[in-house]
């Protein structure tokens, strides 16, 4: 028994995993690990640590003895400087211990204006650049992560949607001085330097990303307005975009290494919106038990509304992407004109 115990910490992804191991840590050292991670990176920490509850002592010991074994691998620990989500901290730690670590973490940082609009509500970051000029608004959203940008979209109109949308398919680089510009108008909210050379942004994969995340009703009357100022731009946007059905086209290694990431109940609701080739192929990648329980879970499920499907759909399509991106997984079909 002792010994099925301490596999426990094995049994948790390598997501919760990481959540037990900077829960287990203090503040100061929580913080210095934090303000190396990107923002999307501790939003989803900060989500596991959220759900983290009953962990034993001996599965803290396994997470910690898993961790180290994988340090003894590697020649180097490698990671990018972006900021973190201050929301996602308060509702991990709570408001009072959050507001400690964000002071210390962007205080010290050597943050751009630009990551700044990271951490900020899409609501606020709409704002800001409302009454912008319209290719200072398309950088804005030609830079930030396509879900981010696909929510700040939501709150402009259909006519200023799709001239920010026409435009970011247009991007190729920005030059310094767009850049500054950007600096000047946002010079409260950040510091930091512009650079001398030219940024790539945007472009019809970026439009696509973005287009990918905005709720199915915006998507398809954004696609439908590009389409009647240009129908080439946008069969080239419908042809990169990537799907939760796409996920089909995805190899069964991938399948497996993907289903590892995703927790059962979130599967479960993405499942009820998805084609039967999908299920059967998300069906024959689980060994036998787990795929008759969750075929079970899928029957017994009660009605579930349409946005809760797309939301968690969307969710598994990101952990998808962050994963191929990191060459875990190959994303087949369009996705893999994407990526």
């Amino acid at each position: 028994m002792a010994e099925a115990d301490d596999q426990k910490g094995n049994n948790r992804s390598k997501l919760e995993q990481a959540a037990v191991l900077l829960m287990s840590l203090g503040e100061g050292d929580a913080a210095e690990i934090l303000k190396h991670l990107g923002p999307k990176e501790v939003q989803r920490l900060g989500t596991a640590m959220t759900h983290l509850s009953n962990v034993q002592q001996n599965e803290v010991e396994a997470v910690l003895s898993n961790f180290l074994e994988e340090v003894r691998t590697l020649t180097g620990l490698g990671m990018g400087s972006d900021g973190y989500i201050r929301s996602m901290l308060i509702t991990a730690l709570g408001e009072d211990k959050a507001n400690g670590l964000i002071d210390r973490i962007l205080l010290g940082g050597n943050t751009t204006g630009l990551d700044t609009l990271k951490w900020m509500e899409a609501r606020s970051v709409a704002d800001i650049i409302r009454n912008e000029h319209p290719q200072i608004q398309a950088i804005v959203i030609a830079y930030l992560d396509s879900d981010q940008s696909a929510e700040i979209l939501s709150y402009f109109q259909d006519k200023v949607r799709l001239d920010i949308m026409m435009r970011v398919a247009a991007l190729d680089t920005v030059q310094p001085s767009a850049l500054q510009e950007l600096n000047n108008i946002l010079e409260k909210q950040f510091s930091g330097n512009a650079g001398s050379q030219t940024k790539t942004m945007g472009g019809i994969k970026v439009a696509a990303e973005i287009v990918n995340n905005l709720d199915s009703s915006l998507a398809n009357d954004l696609l439908e307005s590009i389409n009647d100022v240009d129908e080439d731009l946008g069969t080239q946007i419908q042809d990169l975009m990537f799907v939760f059905d796409n996920l089909v086209d995805v190899d069964d290694r991938g399948i497996q290494a993907l289903l590892r990431e995703v927790s059962s109940d979130i599967l479960i609701i993405a499942l009820k919106g998805a084609d039967e080739t999908l299920k059967e192929k998300i069906f024959k990648n689980m060994s036998k038990r787990a795929a008759e329980l969750l075929r079970d879970d899928l029957e017994t499920k009660g009605p579930v509304k349409l946005s809760e499907v797309e939301n968690a759909q969307k969710e598994i399509l990101v952990i998808a992407r962050r994963m191929a991106d990191a060459g875990e997984i190959n994303l087949g079909g369009g996705g893999e004109q994407m990526l």
